[in-house]
């Protein structure tokens, strides 16, 4: 009896073929030996509950420090003086004074972030603040030399007399120390609508110690130098804008 061998089927897979015939997919490097698959990616970790309790609380003072800066400020306290006390002529004098006393210093502050000359719109370097600062001083002055011999009306004047007798301590102090202008203004023009409209105005001072702590939280200034500022402007600003109604 005549039998033909048959030959087994190969049961090793070679070049991409399984032994049931189904063609698999086999990565390989560029001389043909296969590869290892790629380890899925790790999941990103959680952040820890601190680090985003951290990081809503700095978010939170950023917002604080940008929305109450000085410029904002010092724009509704002599609006809001200006119109409270004298009507629409006080309004118009007001916006008079804001333009001297916070839109030109902010235009040049934004100038000289421009062209690299200072960092951020708060002016972070104390050194560059000796800079800025004598600036916002001539700006001021030239303000209220100009009400003074147009004939402003007395509260608008002694408000910006208020702010020149305030930039001139803040200015000598920031020689060899980084005092907080931001609670400075913020003191200071609390302190000064109590003395123009109403004591009641005394019940913004919490709003001071919200400022004070976004600076320190974003570590712009220590404890110490808010302190500072809020008392130096709360008492030069207030004594000040006192003396000249």
């Amino acid at each position: 009896m005549n039998t033909t061998a048959q030959t087994p089927p190969d049961t090793t897979a070679g070049d991409g073929v399984s032994a049931d015939g189904v063609t698999d997919t086999i990565p390989a490097d560029g001389e043909g030996r296969p590869t290892a698959p790629a380890a899925p990616a790790a999941p990103a970790a959680p952040a820890a509950p601190g680090e985003a309790g951290a990081s809503r609380e700095y978010r939170l003072a950023r917002l604080v420090t940008d929305g109450v800066e000085p410029k904002n400020v010092i724009i509704v306290l002599v609006l809001l003086l200006g119109v409270v006390r004298y009507g629409l002529a006080g309004l118009g004098w007001g916006a008079f004074a804001a333009l001297f006393a916070a839109v030109i210093p902010t235009w040049f502050i934004r100038r000289g972030m421009r062209r690299g000359e200072i960092e951020d719109r708060h002016v972070g370097q104390r050194k560059r603040r000796l800079v800025v600062l004598p600036l916002v001083l001539l700006s001021v002055l030239t303000s209220l030399v100009t009400m003074v011999l147009l004939d402003a009306p007395t509260d608008m004047t002694a408000i910006v007399l208020a702010m020149f007798a305030s930039l001139l301590p803040l200015l000598l102090v920031t020689v060899w120390w980084k005092i907080s202008v931001h609670t400075a203004v913020t003191g200071g023009a609390t302190v000064c609508l109590a003395l123009a409209l109403s004591p009641w105005w005394l019940l913004a001072a919490p709003v001071v110690g919200v400022v004070a702590w976004s600076r320190v939280v974003l570590r712009d200034h220590t404890l110490a130098q808010t302190v500072a500022g809020t008392a130096l402007g709360a008492v030069t600003a207030g004594l000040t804008f006192w003396a000249a109604r």
